[in-house]
C-alpha cells in the first residue's frame, strides 16, 4: 500500500509540473487541474490540524486561492509541494489565532479504517477504543504547535525530513529534534492522562 502511495504521488507530481508551468502564465483550466490533484492533501492537512470540517474547508479554499494569486511568482517548479503546504500551514496558524481554538482532529484514526469497521463490533470494545481515541485527542491539544506540525508532515503527509526542512525553513536536525521531542511529550501525556482517567474511574 505504501508503495502504492508513493507511485500514485510521483504521478500527480509528474502531471503537475506540465500544469504549474501553464498555470503561472495564467491559463485558469491548467489552475484548475492543480487544484483537483492537491485538493484532498491540503484537505486532509488542514483538517489534521483542526476538528473542523468547515474550519478546513475554508483554509483549503484560501490556500488555493492565495496560491492561485501567487503562482506566477513560483521560481522552482520542482518546490511547488512544499511551496503549497507552506500556504496552507500559514493559512491553518492565522485561522487558530483568529478563532482561537486548541481542538485537535485524532491523527490516529483514519476516516478509511473508520469505514471499515464491521457494524457488528463489540460494543464493549468500541467504547474502550472510543475512549482512548478521547484520551490522544486531549494530549494531542497540548502538544507544542511546532512538534504537531512535524508529526503531521512527517507520520501522516508522508513527508521526508529534507522536505519538512524545506517546507517549514528548519535544519533537518531540527526537525528530526521537534518529531523526537513531540512523541516523548506525547507519550508522557498520554501516561499522566490514563493515570487520571484511572483515577476517576
Amino acid at each position: 500500500m505504501k508503495y502504492m502511495a508513493e507511485v500514485l504521488e510521483s504521478i500527480a507530481i509528474y502531471h503537475s509540473k506540465s500544469l504549474i508551468e501553464k498555470a503561472k502564465k495564467g491559463n485558469e483550466h491548467a489552475y484548475g487541474k492543480l487544484v483537483g490533484l492537491w485538493f484532498k492533501r491540503i484537505y486532509n492537512f488542514s483538517l489534521k490540524y483542526f476538528a473542523d470540517h468547515d474550519l478546513a474547508m475554508e483554509v483549503t479554499q484560501l490556500t488555493f486561492i492565495t496560491a492561485y494569486q501567487k503562482i506566477d511568482r513560483l521560481n522552482n517548479v520542482e518546490s511547488f509541494k512544499y511551496w503549497l503546504y507552506k500556504i496552507a500551514l500559514n493559512n491553518c496558524r492565522e485561522e487558530d489565532r483568529r478563532y482561537k481554538r486548541k481542538r485537535w482532529y485524532s491523527i490516529f484514526v483514519s476516516e478509511d479504517i473508520k469505514k471499515m469497521e464491521s457494524k457488528f463490533g463489540h460494543p464493549e470494545q468500541e467504547y474502550h477504543q472510543k475512549e482512548k481515541e478521547e484520551l490522544v485527542a486531549n494530549a494531542l491539544r497540548k502538544l507544542p504547535e511546532e512538534q504537531k506540525t512535524v508529526i503531521i508532515l512527517k507520520e501522516y503527509e508522508g513527508l521526508k525530513f529534507r522536505e519538512i526542512s524545506d517546507t517549514l525553513n528548519i535544519s533537518e536536525n531540527t526537525a528530526k529534534s521537534r518529531l523526537y521531542y513531540g512523541f516523548k511529550t506525547l507519550r508522557k501525556l498520554l501516561e499522566e492522562s490514563e493515570l487520571n482517567f484511572k483515577r476517576e474511574s
